[in-house]
């Protein structure tokens, strides 16, 4: 099973991210999809890079398989943000577009009705985001924010993008593009370190957390992603203390 990170040479907040962790060492040519694109690997991740519209290449997951043999895993996207506030960010977020009925035609990818297996990295690679984000000196000029779904394409298995905005002056940043690049090589463990946010099941101890509503940007969804374990950790284990009311596990109680 591999990772495969699509990027698209027609958006600099695409190829900026996907150049600079190409830069990285560990990388080997890969094959062919179809003419215009090429690939590169490195242990059990896949960097494919075409020359179209992200949203317009469907079913990559299925035609790398077709291809080559390799079981695709999850699929990561690069791609640009733009927004109405034209506010730097960097963004974490699944896809689809399931609000739209049968009979409308998604503006931007994607199948109407549907959407992609969220992947389990988005909540982990978040906070992961964040702390990069602020090592490299981009907070608080940039926001490292949650969106919803809201565009395709389509594929078949966890999919998470990444993104840059929000104007043409961010989208080709260095620094931003730094750190889309640490955050996969980090995450994927390119690093020598162990893999950020891998799904191995619901042992009990995973929690997941489905979102649903809170505006393009989830702002209550992302403050919990981002620091449930923090100060709203710490409020209820105080009130719980004030009211002595004992906290642990069920056998603790028995």
């Amino acid at each position: 099973m591999v990772t495969l990170v699509v990027a698209t040479t027609a958006d600099p907040a695409s190829v900026g991210p996907a150049s600079a962790f190409l830069a990285m060492p560990g990388w080997n040519p890969g094959p062919s999809l179809s003419e215009g694109m090429e690939s590169f690997a490195n242990g059990d991740v896949r960097l494919l890079k075409h020359e179209n519209s992200i949203v317009a290449e469907d079913d990559l997951d299925r035609r790398w398989e077709a291809a080559t043999g390799e079981s695709v895993a999850e699929v990561i996207f690069l791609s640009r943000h733009t927004a109405v506030s034209n506010r730097p960010a960097l963004t974490v977020h699944p896809i689809g577009v399931p609000h739209l009925r049968e009979d409308e035609i998604p503006p931007q990818g994607g199948r109407p009705g549907w959407a992609a297996l969220p992947n389990p990295r988005i909540g982990p690679w978040l906070r992961l985001l964040k702390k990069i984000a602020d090592s490299l000196g981009l907070l608080p000029e940039f926001e490292v924010t949650l969106e919803a779904t809201h565009h395709g394409p389509v594929v078949n298995t966890p999919t998470l993008f990444l993104e840059i905005g929000s104007t043409e002056e961010y989208w080709g940043r260095q620094d931003a593009a730094q750190a889309i690049a640490l955050l996969m090589w980090e995450g994927l463990g390119l690093g020598g370190g162990g893999s950020v946010g891998e799904w191995k099941g619901n042992s009990g101890k995973n929690k997941v957390l489905l979102g649903v509503g809170g505006g393009h940007y989830a702002p209550r969804h992302c403050d919990i992603v981002v620091s449930f374990k923090g100060w709203q950790k710490n409020a209820i284990t105080s009130f719980l203390a004030e009211q002595n009311i004992k906290i642990g596990k069920p056998e603790d109680f028995f």
